[in-house]
């Protein structure tokens, strides 16, 4: 028997049909014996007969929808309770209910300055542990540090070449970084070692300027010092799912859904990254994390399959690791791509970029779109203080609200207490358009949680930006023309957005200044 199709209750994508939109009668008549349409027609006259509050009318739409058409006082209550939950509790969940969520995002080879962008896998990340905690889990932000291998050397060996003026090896690091971290390093030390805390300490700064810290940073190395590798590996035999094949230790993926079987350790003896990735992530549920969120590059596609099919060779639980794969960005400046090469010498960092852009505009921009898209980031456009730019266009938002309170503190107006003020005096289509972005918070803050999906907010504070300079510019709050009341109940709408932008900026790492 066919399950029931899922109940849903939906804002319509046209406001003439309603304010709210519900499935229930397509969804269950089946089940009923009974036509859609005329199910949905007894639906609506039971609710007629006892409307439930707010409600103005009810009426059936289409095949079978069942319609709500709401009075404006709904959206007052909205803005009670926005005021009355305020920014620390308004649009919160508790769908996590402590699950700790062990969530590695910007992890690189240790060889270089975050390139520009890594930005977007820096705050995709930031902003997706801010909406686990907001929806009650207990995120654990990592950076795993491939500190181990071919290319760390390159980068040392690069670095000491610089050191003594002579040339960086064939497939060494080009960059103007490395002659200038080369004039740094002092005379004898291990440019291993040296280039290494140099590098880790250039990024940690470069992230901490976007509002990116971590609460661990994962050394590759510290799991060869404590022999996790090799249990592992031994692991790995005593479940019988590894084998020896032409001098090499190879993992039987292919039972676990992968189109061939991996190498684990090469003829030399020398581990494939396949198997420090699996121990990596063996010792992440070994430190009591009840689900992994791993953010990488789409190139990583392939490792993806590998990496989940090495944690059920574990005998772990496969569906409690996550890997979101994110697309690249294209940097623009003066209509030109920007290439972004560490070993090619052109560079571009992100530290350049922030200079440029600040950290901000820079952050927000990075958000705009889907992780799983590829973006362009157009330096000038983000640099412009236009309308036309969406960083600019959300903060000048909050700014107008700042300068609203300035204007009514110079005037001698304050805002009477909540329940002292007439609410229903906001009618107009301005006023009631705010309010509905207000009332859609709480479901995009769960939903951007849930399908791991920050950009939904960034949506959702453009438009209540959007509605705010609607308002802004067809509703004077103060004046002659304005009644004493009205302009109660326009500061009280003005706090209330207030509230709405600070959350959203906050989920998103983004200041919420009061002028610009």
């Amino acid at each position: 028997m066919e399950p029931p199709a899922p109940i849903g209750l939906e804002r319509p994508a046209r406001r003439e049909h309603g304010d709210w939109s519900s499935n229930v009668a397509l969804a269950t008549a089946k089940a009923a014996g009974r036509k859609p349409r005329e199910l949905a027609d007894e639906i609506v006259k039971i609710l007629e007969e006892d409307r439930p509050p707010h409600v103005a009318a009810v009426e059936v739409a289409g095949p079978g929808f069942v319609n709500f058409r709401l009075h404006d006082s709904w959206l007052h209550d909205v803005l009670r309770q926005v005021v009355q939950e305020g920014e620390q509790t308004y649009g919160r969940h508790d769908v996590g209910k402590g699950t700790r969520v062990n969530l590695e995002f910007v992890s690189t080879n240790p060889t270089g300055p975050v390139h520009a962008g890594g930005g977007r896998w820096a705050a995709y990340g930031a902003s997706l542990g801010n909406l686990l905690e907001r929806c009650g889990y207990a995120p654990h932000r990592e950076f795993y540090l491939n500190d181990r291998g071919v290319q760390m050397q390159l980068f040392a060996d690069s670095l000491a070449a610089r050191k003594a003026g002579g040339p960086v090896p064939a497939e060494g690091y080009q960059g103007q970084y490395v002659a200038d971290w080369a004039a740094e390093m002092p005379d004898g030390v291990d440019a291993f070692e040296w280039g290494y805390e140099r590098v880790k300490e250039d990024v940690r700064e470069s992230l901490a300027r976007m509002g990116v810290e971590f609460d661990t940073w994962f050394s590759e190395r510290s799991m060869v010092a404590s022999g996790a590798i090799e249990a592992t590996l031994e692991e790995l035999r005593q479940r019988g799912v590894v084998y020896e094949a032409d001098g090499a230790v190879w993992l039987r993926t292919t039972e676990y859904g992968d189109d061939k079987d991996r190498v684990l350790v090469k003829s030399d003896g020398e581990p494939t990254y396949v198997l420090p990735d699996i121990a990596y992530h063996r010792d992440k549920f070994a430190r009591g994390f009840q689900r992994l969120i791993d953010v990488w590059g789409a190139d990583h596609h392939g490792h993806a399959v590998r990496l989940k099919a090495g944690v059920r060779a574990l005998g772990l639980d496969a569906d409690e690791l996550e890997i979101i794969l994110g697309q690249f960005v294209t940097l623009m400046r003066g209509g030109q791509e920007v290439r972004l090469s560490k070993r090619a010498g052109d560079v571009v960092t992100l530290a350049e970029v922030l200079d440029e852009v600040g950290p901000d505009a820079a952050r927000l921009t990075f958000l705009l779109q889907s992780i799983d898209t590829k973006q362009v980031f157009d330096i000038d456009l983000v640099r412009s203080q236009a309308m036309e730019n969406p960083v600019f266009y959300v903060q000048y938002a909050h700014a107008r609200i700042s300068s609203i309170g300035r204007v009514a503190a110079e005037r001698g107006l304050e805002r009477r207490p909540l329940e002292e003020v007439d609410l229903s005096l906001l009618t107009h289509e301005r006023e009631l358009d705010v309010l509905r972005s207000l009332a859609e918070l709480p479901d995009v803050v769960l939903s951007a949680c849930v399908d791991r999906a920050p950009h939904k907010v960034s949506t959702w504070v453009r438009e209540l930006a959007g509605r705010f300079h609607g308002f802004y510019h067809d509703c004077y709050v103060m004046g002659t023309d304005v009644s004493a009341d009205l302009t109660q109940a326009r500061l009280w709408l003005v706090e209330a957005s207030r509230i709405g932008l600070a959350i959203a900026l906050d989920l998103l790492g983004v200041s919420a200044p009061e002028s610009m």
